[in-house]
């Protein structure tokens, strides 16, 4: 198997791409209710690319008993490899929730999390495998 071949390596590709979309939904200034649901979409794509590169990243550091995003997240916490534990967890309980998301007030929180508290701390995710991934 190449070094191409890892498959967090191929995962953290397709977040990086996620998370190039949803950083660039997240420049419309007054988005309306259609770009709000993009930008949770992208969100939503970005987290779920997220917590699965997390798991095969650390399934290939030898942890194999991680099956959900909340223990990937908080194996990953104990690792060193996020900071900010509990705005993980929000994260995490947020995203379960976007599902619901029907009227435009929901929405428009739903936004703002995003942009002010959750991209930051995907934007770091990205940029920590970025080196991980030229490292090897």
């Amino acid at each position: 198997m190449s070094k191409d071949d890892i498959r967090w390596k191929q995962r953290f590709s397709n977040f990086a791409k996620a998370m190039n979309h949803l950083e660039s939904a997240l420049q419309i200034e007054s988005p309306d209710i259609v770009q709000k649901a993009g930008i949770i979409q992208f969100f939503e794509m970005s987290f779920e690319l997220a917590w699965n590169m997390v798991k095969d990243y650390l399934e290939d550091q030898g942890f194999v008993d991680i099956k959900s995003p909340r223990s990937a997240l908080k194996k990953a916490f104990e690792m060193n490899i996020l900071e900010n534990g509990h705005d993980w967890m929000d994260l995490l309980q947020d995203r379960n929730l976007t599902a619901h998301t029907y009227d435009e007030q929901k929405a428009t929180d739903m936004e703002q999390l995003i942009s002010n508290k959750y991209f930051p701390l995907l934007k770091a995710l990205r940029d920590s495998f970025k080196q991980k991934v030229d490292e090897k």
